[in-house]
């Protein structure tokens, strides 16, 4: 069932789609990194993609092949922050209007720089409110097109280019590890790496707080949590996706959890080491290098999934580090 809902041909094509339009985001190598885990590690650093994250891909593979009576109507997304900058960003270069349900409590900078795009942000309260309801209603209110957050397979498309790029630029690998929210990256980037490097080892990392998706692979079925409360923002995702959920349980070997703690040691890491800022979800990888929750040998890859963190934000969480 899972090949059918997503082939490296559907990443191929989403490529040829983003191509002169997404960042190609550079490949970061660190000496210390390597000495620490055991292994050549290869950072893909989504924290430069446009919009600040690896949502821009999907959000702009799964627009722009909208009807052009979808793109008159506008389009509304459901998210904490990245997802709806990507389509903000994304509606305004198709000529189209964008409306983002975020959390009330979403980071000030995400919320500022989803208006700054353009869009028209409505607030709902993520731990008490149904925010697939919520969206629903506002898409049959006002006309708008949905634009899923991850359980679609143009998203999914979208989002595998990361890690084809990766391993077209670092070459094959033996592990790629990456973060989980809804599954969407996870799916779309095994799918790359199934093609391009079949041997590697696709590990995914949740918040320890967030394990659906790992309680989900070892229960064989879609498992849902309360919605979880860590400072991975990005990664607040209660079920998988029914889409993502099939091919991330045949392609992803396993998906082990950091803590928020291990989360801002590798932000710190990584501002240290390689200059890079990353935000909570985005450092998740590394953090589980770091932490010994994920072992590899050989040659490693890494998504590096968004940087949008405010600097006060960044100096609260870093600075004691």
């Amino acid at each position: 069932m899972s090949a059918a809902i997503l082939g490296i041909g559907d990443v191929r094509a989403a490529a040829a789609r983003l191509a002169g339009v997404a960042h190609r985001t550079p490949v970061f190598t660190s000496r210390t990194l390597d000495e620490r885990v055991g292994a050549s590690v290869f950072l893909k650093a989504e924290s430069m993609q446009r919009g600040g994250a690896f949502k821009f891909r999907g959000a702009y593979n799964t627009i722009a092949s909208f009807s052009p009576e979808e793109l008159a109507g506008g389009v509304l997304a459901a998210s904490s922050g990245n997802h709806g900058q990507a389509v903000a960003l994304v509606a305004g270069l198709l000529g189209t209007r964008a409306v983002i349900l975020m959390p009330h409590d979403a980071a000030a900078g995400k919320l500022d720089a989803t208006r700054g795009y353009g869009a028209e942000v409505v607030t709902y309260d993520r731990y008490a409110e149904d925010r697939d309801a919520i969206a629903a209603a506002l898409a049959a209110e006002r006309g708008l097109t949905m634009v899923p957050a991850f359980d679609d397979p143009r998203i999914m498309a979208g989002q595998g280019t990361a890690a084809l790029e990766l391993i077209e630029d670092a070459g094959p690998l033996d592990a790629l590890v990456v973060p989980v929210g809804g599954g969407g990256l996870i799916a779309g980037s095994a799918t790359a790496a199934a093609a391009l490097s079949p041997g590697a080892r696709v590990i995914g990392v949740e918040p320890e707080a967030g394990d659906d998706t790992r309680r989900s692979l070892e229960a064989g079925r879609r498992v849902g949590i309360e919605v979880p409360r860590t400072i991975a923002d990005g990664l607040q995702v209660a079920i998988p996706g029914e889409l993502t959920f099939e091919v991330n349980r045949r392609l992803v070997e396993r998906v082990v959890t950091v803590t928020d703690d291990q989360l801002v040691d590798a932000m710190a890491f990584l501002f240290e080491r390689t200059k890079l800022v990353v935000e909570p979800s985005g450092a998740a990888g590394v953090a589980a290098l770091l932490s010994g929750a994920v072992e590899v040998t050989g040659r490693a890859g890494v998504i590096l999934s968004g940087g949008n963190v405010a600097r006060s934000r960044f100096a609260v969480l870093v600075g004691g580090r």
